[in-house]
């Protein structure tokens, strides 16, 4: 049985590109997140009304399909995290990015049939399906650099928060009197600074006095500004990482060693923590499918990696 299960999640799992059926389950899966896409927006035209039925039944088919894959994630998890107890590592998979993002997408067809926009988050798992977010790519980056400025993300947000109820509280005190309709009270300015401080300007909703107008043009520039002080964030974050990745793809040092993961490597599924912490060797860098890059913290090493380690000397080193 345990043979079994171990052939089930080499299977399932994603981007194994040297085993076929592996490759092939890849493939149906893809292909089934784009049928069960499609059928979500065939049902929103009045045309397709007559083909309502067959509609419903590719939708629960495909659900049907959602749902088995997960069972069987759940049925492996122990694999995806080998240094866990069964319980543990089930446990781990329900609090995963990728086991939330799969919840979410069954859910809505039981309970919250009204929000698609969760359904929606199938087109996520197509991206895993190509291990786009395994290597050092555009996605990667984007990933790495929120993560890595979340504070300074975190702070932007809140001055913009902070400035947004400011200018609300403002443009009521100079238009309540003229607009009594449209700026009722303190809170009602809301969407109109929102719309202003984020360069929308829907026009909906405007100042019709001169103090009302002057101000304006300055929460106007600030809003301005204020956009600008995320975009700075993020666009110092992408420069570091990709210099990062640059440095990191020179000639290896001599004095690291080279690895490569085959069938019979103990550090299969493992990722450079537990590689450091079990076998005493630091992860510098990894080579997978002729792309170099730095592992992040949680990456796991597949078959067929090619890494660049060195000894710790203050953990006992096992044999690699």
């Amino acid at each position: 049985m345990n043979r079994f299960r171990k052939r089930v999640f080499d299977i399932i799992q994603i981007g194994n590109r040297d085993d076929l059926p592996s490759l092939a389950f890849d493939v149906f899966i893809v292909l089934v997140i784009l049928t069960n896409i499609t059928v979500i927006f065939l049902e929103t035209f009045d045309s397709m009304a007559p083909y309502y039925s067959v509609l419903e039944t590719l939708d629960t088919l495909t659900i049907g399909i959602f749902i088995i894959e997960y069972g069987l994630r759940i049925w492996t998890a122990e694999y995806l995290y080998p240094g866990m107890s069964r319980r543990r590592a089930v446990l781990r998979f329900f609090v995963s990015y990728d086991g939330i993002v799969d919840l979410l997408t069954i859910l809505p067809f039981f309970f919250l049939s009204g929000f698609v926009v969760f359904r929606m988050l199938r087109v996520v798992r197509i991206f895993h399906l190509f291990r786009i977010n395994s290597t050092y790519d555009s996605f990667s980056v984007i990933r790495s650099v929120v993560y890595e400025k979340k504070n300074q993300l975190a702070s932007s947000l809140f001055i913009l928060i902070v400035l947004m109820l400011a200018s609300s509280l403002c443009m009521y005190s100079a238009e309540h009197e003229a607009q009594p309709e449209v700026f009722r009270n303190a809170l009602s300015g809301i969407w109109w600074s929102m719309s202003t401080l984020l360069t929308v300007g829907y026009g909906d909703i405007y100042p019709v006095t001169e103090l009302g107008r002057a101000m304006a043009i300055v929460i106007s520039v600030l809003g301005v500004m204020v956009v600008a002080i995320p975009t700075g964030i993020l666009s110092a974050g992408f420069v570091e990482n990709y210099t990062e990745a640059a440095y990191s793809a020179a000639p290896l040092d001599f004095h690291l060693q080279t690895v490569s993961i085959g069938p019979d490597s103990a550090w299969v599924s493992l990722t450079k923590e537990e590689v450091l912490r079990q076998y005493g060797y630091t992860v510098i860098l990894i080579k997978r499918n002729g792309v170099t890059f730095p592992p992040k913290e949680g990456y796991r090493i597949y078959l067929g990696d090619e890494l660049a380690v060195y000894k710790d000397n203050e953990t006992e080193a096992h044999e690699i």
